[in-house]
């Protein structure tokens, strides 16, 4: 069984940062893409974040410049750096890969449960 866990996120004033991370555990053959989206309190899912398994990136307009994602392969983990945080990057923090349990099997979508990242002003 696959299983995400996101670590890092709690509550920061404005213009600090924070770095995220997402270990993904588990009988897993191979990683694909992975991310990281976010949902703020009243809001719908928005992407923030991906990158592939080859290093390239993509970040949401809302956060370059101040966000960066980056992955151990090794450790099948992915990271969320964010810089000059303000109060409307207040979300939950979801992160999710796409990867392989065996050499035969589909590529499959798991997400992991979810951190609180909370800015004051």
């Amino acid at each position: 069984q696959v299983q995400l866990v996101e670590s890092g996120g709690g509550l920061v004033q404005a213009g600090g940062s924070l770095r995220l991370s997402c270990a993904a555990s588990g009988s897993i053959f191979s990683m694909n893409t992975m991310g990281w989206y976010r949902q703020a309190p009243g809001k719908q899912r928005e992407y923030v974040a991906i990158i592939t398994s080859g290093g390239s990136t993509s970040l949401a307009d809302s956060v370059k410049g101040r966000f960066a994602i980056s992955r151990d392969n090794r450790k099948n983990t992915v990271y969320l750096q964010m810089n000059s945080l303000n109060p409307e990057d207040t979300a939950v923090y979801y992160c999710y890969a796409f990867l392989r349990v065996a050499a035969t099997s589909t590529l499959r979508e798991y997400w992991g449960q979810g951190t609180q990242v909370t800015v004051s002003s």
